[in-house]
């Protein structure tokens, strides 16, 4: 894992910014940027976030899924927790939700699995996005910044004002 320090003045030393680092850049948001190893699982690739400095807890992931009655809707949580079904239905709107098929991914969202942002995400599609209260609790928080391997840190309430997330109880 490398933490790309964002004030380095040399051409040489900077990583072009993504779509969401600009974002962020637009709003006066401070952020941190990550690049994480991946590696290929199955037919998606995934970060490795084993045996890194960082806690688990604190990296963030982005799940697309379908409620019943309101269509997309957005689901951020720890990597190392499970998402309630039953309680991202209810805080949504909807009677249930389930995953948007890996199949209509990007075209629901705009990125492809191991990528989603809830910045990117509500920045061109303005879905619902819910994040888990335990970020509220923590603070700071890692999620991916739209690219496989690419994360950028934040302070979670800047990330809950940004999207017009909602804070709450969506795990297991």
């Amino acid at each position: 894992m490398w933490v790309v320090e964002i004030m380095s003045k040399k051409k040489k030393d900077k990583v072009s910014k993504t779509l969401v680092e600009q974002i962020l850049d637009k709003n006066k948001i401070k952020y941190k940027q990550f690049i994480f190893p991946t590696h290929q699982d199955g037919d998606v690739q995934q970060l490795n976030v084993d045996h890194l400095d960082v806690d688990d807890h604190i990296i963030y992931k982005t799940l697309a899924l379908t409620g019943n009655k309101t269509g997309p809707v957005v689901g951020v949580i720890p990597v190392d927790e499970h998402l309630s079904y039953k309680k991202l239905a209810k805080i949504s709107g909807n009677k249930k939700v389930g995953m948007i098929p890996l199949k209509d991914l990007i075209a629901t969202t705009g990125y492809e699995h191991g990528a989603n942002t809830p910045i990117g995400i509500y920045e061109t599609k303005h879905f619902p996005i819910y994040i888990s209260d335990i970020a509220q609790e923590q603070g700071t928080i890692i999620v991916s910044s739209g690219k496989i391997g690419r994360s950028v840190q934040l302070d979670a309430t800047d990330l809950a004002h940004l999207v017009h997330g909602q804070f709450g109880d969506i795990t297991e």
